[in-house]
């Protein structure tokens, strides 16, 4: 089964969106590595001063493989927006009885 792979960090989500308008095509550059890695789904979303990643990958190890190889990539772009380190976490579908939605 799927794992949802978050990471959230404090920063500006405008100046993500700036920084990304900046590195465009390193950015496709690194979702066509995330592809080939396995990623499902990938998506960055944005509130009052925090920005969070949601991610879908096959698993954790796919996950761990991939983020370990892009870090010279995305530190500079990461130094630019985050005003802290980020926070990773992986996480499991739970069997609630109660799903809704997503294929459920």
């Amino acid at each position: 089964m799927s794992v949802i792979v978050t990471i959230s960090f404090p920063g500006d989500p405008d100046r993500l969106e700036a920084v990304a308008a900046e590195n465009e095509q390193k950015l496709q550059d690194i979702r066509e590595r995330a592809i080939a890695a396995g990623v499902i789904a990938h998506r960055f979303y944005g509130s009052e001063g925090q920005i969070m990643v949601i991610d879908e990958w096959p698993d954790a190890e796919s996950f761990e493989n991939f983020f370990g190889g892009i870090q010279d990539d995305i530190a500079p772009m990461m130094e630019q927006i985050a005003t802290a380190e980020p926070v990773v976490s992986v996480w499991r579908k739970l069997d609630s009885r109660d799903e809704y939605g997503w294929g459920a």
